[in-house]
């Protein structure tokens, strides 16, 4: 039995509440975590002692101000790298000691949506569908490019549904270049759900979006907690993190400065220094 297999064991059922008291989907999740991590680029640490987990079924918020190292973190959690220092977990186990292919099996089981959304010269379908072809055996692959050919090929439906839930069904024969902003983002939230991952990690994902395509971004989110996804949302914006967030963490300074319940955090924190940024008092 490989170490992957011992961690896919290790996994738990999922039977959470959301903010809201509804009862999220039960499932097999992965607890995702940073334990002690320091990491830099060669210019000293952007952040040292980082300790977080994203839990299944539930939203965490990462938060802090521009160049503190979110985008960072979040990259690290979704194994692009390894940290200079400490541990990144997957059910416990550290995903650098793991052989490249039993990595890579925990990597499909996270989905990450960029602050710079890259769509495909395709239809928004298409775009969906994505990170269902490419878990595809060379196989299955070879077929569904001779029904492309063809034109018999159809959109799965696992597309379908995720382009349904982030509100672009019926936008699912537009070209990817004739979608706005706020529709290009929503795609790029599609792909990540259709492959219905454990783990969603978010950077900054309604960065220059309307309020209209932020509420659907939103509602997407609660949408991916209640079937028992765990997911992290780095954001600057603190009242997006208030109404999506069940925990919230606080990055300052190049340290976690606060964690906890996201009202807690907001109403009565322990850092002064969360106090003040959370009141825009604090200036970076």
């Amino acid at each position: 039995m490989t170490d992957a297999d011992h961690a896919r064991n290790g996994r738990k059922q999922t039977d959470r509440k959301g903010r809201d008291g509804t009862q999220s989907a039960e499932r097999e999740g992965t607890r995702l975590a940073a334990e002690d991590v320091t990491h830099g680029f060669g210019g000293g640490p952007i952040f040292e002692s980082v300790e977080l987990a994203v839990e299944p079924g539930e939203v965490l918020a990462v938060v802090g101000p521009s160049g503190t190292g979110k985008t960072t973190l979040l990259r690290l959690l979704a194994c692009f790298h390894p940290p200079t220092e400490g541990v990144v977990s997957a059910d416990g186990t550290d995903v650098w000691t793991l052989s490249p292919a039993d990595r890579l099996a925990v990597r499909r089981r996270v989905g990450m949506v960029f602050q710079v959304r890259s769509l495909f010269s395709a239809t928004a379908a298409t775009n969906a569908a994505y990170g269902l072809r490419v878990r595809e055996s060379w196989s299955d692959r070879l077929r569904a490019a001779m029904r492309r050919i063809v034109g018999r090929d159809s959109v799965p439906e696992a597309a379908k549904d995720a382009l349904s839930t982030v509100g672009m069904a019926d936008k699912a024969d537009r070209h990817a270049s004739s979608l706005s902003g706020g529709e290009a983002q929503r795609v790029a939230i599609a792909r990540a759900l259709a492959p219905d991952p454990d783990v969603l990690l978010l950077d900054e994902p309604t960065s220059n979006l309307d309020p209209r395509n932020t509420a659907l971004v939103e509602e997407a989110v609660e949408a991916a907690r209640d079937r028992g996804i765990g997911v992290a949302i780095a954001t600057h914006d603190m009242q997006q993190a208030r109404r999506v967030s069940d925990r919230t963490e606080v990055l300052l300074d190049g340290s976690i400065v606060e964690c906890g319940p996201t009202d807690r955090v907001f109403e009565d924190p322990d850092d002064e220094r969360t106090r003040q940024f959370v009141a825009g008092e604090l200036v970076y």
